[in-house]
This record gives C-alpha cells, structure tokens and sequence, in this order.
C-alpha cells in the first residue's frame, strides 16, 4: 500500500488538533525522549532505542519525524536501516520502530498521520519494504500485512508470527524474499522480539 502523503512536511487535523508533521531536528531530541519515556513507560530500553539509532552506522539515513501540537512534540516515528537476506542479494530495507505519541494524545489518528508520513518518505528514497514488530489489528489498517505470508522469514523465534508485518513499497520486486534482519542496535539494546519473564 503506498500512502498518498508526501515526504514533505504535511499538515493534518488530529480530532480538533491541527497535528503538524514533520522531519526531527536536534532541538527535538529531548522532547522525542519524553514521548517515548510516557508511550513506554518501564521500558527505558524503547528510550534508549532512539538515540542509539541516530548514532549507529548504516547503508542509509534513518527517517525520524515528529508530530506537533504548536510547538509541543506530541509523538515520533523512527525508520532505521537494515536488511532482508534474499536469495539473489542483500536488499537495504527499513525497520519502524519505535512509534510512540504522548498518552493524552493517542486515539485522535496521530499514529497513522506519522506511519503514512514515515510509508511516504521510505518510497520517495527507493526503499521496498518496511517491517515491524506490532499488533496486527492496528498496523492491518495502515498497510501493513503479516509477513511469514507472502515469503518473509522473521529474524527471531521469540516474534509471534501474527505480529511480524511488512508493507511493500513500490521499489519492490517479487524476488525480495528471504529472512529480515534486524542492524545492530537492536540485538545490544534487547529490542527484538518478547523475553521470557524473569522467574
């Protein structure tokens, strides 16, 4: 499913909220830490996620954009490099995660205005495909469909499979399947898939 907004700045109306999305800039930094800090709250690690990501090396840039109420940071998106193992190539794919909107804000489609937002600026640079580890109820609705379906291998046993979805772009190709792997960053901070509890 490929959105119709483009990877510009856009303006939406939120549920009487004029929503301004648009591409973070180093002023934001602690702001986005805030909304993932109460999005997540106990799972400082989401937090960390963030600005390990910025940081770490990759194929490409990441997408991190912001949606704003006035000058308020009211939620954040991140798409960050990685790759899909396929029989022909390595393919350069990118990874959603996190996504988060500040506790009183969520319901009013801010989510789905910064996950069309991070779909358009991922076609715009040529990218195939976006996974994501996620309720599919919600990301279902957004483009996103399961991903062991249509030829994808999920990087960790501990992902339920009804919560590994893809979305295809129009860079995409048949022969672009295989097994996703998540970079780096995601594997040291822990972020990949669901941990046992502690016993």
């Amino acid at each position: 499913m490929r959105p119709d907004i483009p990877a510009t700045d856009s303006q939406v109306l939120a549920n009487h909220f004029d929503v301004a999305i648009r591409r973070e800039d180093s002023s934001d930094i602690s702001a986005v830490r805030e909304v993932h800090s109460a999005a997540f709250e106990g799972h400082e690690q989401v937090v960390d996620l963030v600005d390990a990501l910025r940081s770490a090396p990759g194929a490409f840039d990441c997408v991190s954009a912001v949606a704003c109420v006035g000058e308020q940071v009211v939620g954040h998106v991140m798409l960050s490099p990685c790759r899909l193992d396929a029989p022909r190539r390595i393919v350069d794919v990118f990874a959603l995660s996190p996504i988060g909107v500040q506790p009183e804000y969520q319901g009013r489609g801010i989510g789905t205005d910064l996950i069309a937002y991070a779909l358009a600026a991922a076609d715009s640079m040529q990218i195939p495909l976006i996974f994501l580890e996620g309720d599919p109820d919600y990301y279902g609705g957004r483009g996103f469909e399961r991903a062991d379906r249509i030829g994808f291998r999920s990087p960790s046993l501990r992902i339920p499979d009804e919560s590994f979805q893809v979305t295809t772009l129009s860079a995409y190709e048949p022969w672009m399947i295989g097994t996703f792997v998540y970079s780096e960053t995601f594997w040291t901070l822990d972020c990949v898939g669901l941990r046992e509890p502690a016993s």
